[in-house]
């Protein structure tokens, strides 16, 4: 049976990106719950998860709540041994888990002055004295787990691991924010940028509602530094190439047009994810190269 998880809104809320990606990322089955932040809908989603009053946060199969990213990684990782949430060698494990508990408690500045957002990127944003410190704290820190793990991967400790998971949303705030990094630390960003979970993850933070106001900033804007997604559009009307969605294999109701050919989902928000960034869903890109 899933394991039921509760989530804030994709575009802007960085723990959540944590939580969501310690199962898409590893392969482990789950169902998903989102309410909007700073709506009631998210004091009423959190009443199904106490005593939690954040997300993310899990309820498994026998009732049991898991609030906090760190506890529920520690968490799949004994439940599901195999999914390889930490690194399996001793020492690169012990890096892997001293970044993650640095991630959950540090780096205050950028986190509080570059709010996540993914659905933006700004030319340049006037970074502080003390997000620059954060900043320099995030190369030394990468730099020594990559020479202690011996890491010969784009990830921190070899494998991607929970740690790197922690880390995805500090790359979503350096590519935002567009953050002045060395070569190295600016590689781990573009992996991060890449990586097929994130970009699933974005693709969803793109059209899952309004743009929340609080999270505006007054810089001038580029286009997202990540890989350009194929260029598709949605459209009214079919016929379209399938009859069955790619993701529920229910009947098709809404539609996009790529490469002059229609092809149909169950409802809008499949097709508008696919829409935001075709190649994220391989479902979709499978029935495209099948036909």
């Amino acid at each position: 049976m899933p394991i039921d998880l509760a989530l804030g809104d994709r575009a802007y809320s960085s723990w959540s990106l944590r939580g969501w990606l310690l199962f898409d990322a590893f392969g482990i089955p789950v169902r998903t719950h989102f309410a909007r932040l700073y709506t009631e809908a998210f004091p009423a989603l959190l009443q199904d998860y106490a005593p939690a009053r954040t997300v993310p946060a899990m309820k498994l199969d026998d009732g049991t709540v898991v609030a906090d990213s760190l506890a529920i990684a520690e968490e799949l990782a004994s439940r599901f041994p195999e999914a390889g949430i930490w690194p399996a060698a001793p020492r690169a494990r012990a890096v892997a888990r001293q970044l993650a508990a640095e991630m959950h408690s540090g780096f205050t500045a950028l986190r509080g002055d570059c709010a996540m957002n993914l659905r933006v990127s700004y030319t340049e944003s006037a970074p502080s004295e003390a997000v620059l410190a954060d900043l320099a704290r995030l190369e030394a820190v990468w730099a020594w787990a990559r020479a202690e793990s011996d890491s010969g991967t784009p990830w921190l400790s070899g494998a991607y691991s929970a740690a790197d998971a922690f880390f995805a949303p500090v790359a979503g705030r350096l590519a935002g924010y567009n953050l002045p990094v060395g070569e190295a630390a600016a590689a781990y960003v573009e992996a991060h940028l890449h990586h097929p979970s994130f970009r699933r993850w974005r693709a969803m933070g793109l059209v899952d509602g309004p743009d929340q106001p609080v999270y505006a900033k007054p810089y001038p804007t580029r286009a997202w530094p990540g890989p350009e997604p194929l260029a598709a559009q949605a459209v009214v009307a079919g016929p379209s190439v399938n009859a069955a969605c790619p993701y529920s294999g229910d009947p098709v109701t809404h539609f996009l047009e790529m490469d002059g050919r229609v092809w149909g989902f169950c409802n809008a928000f499949c097709r508008d994810k696919t829409v935001a960034d075709p190649e994220a869903w391989p479902a979709f890109m499978k029935m495209v190269r099948a036909v």
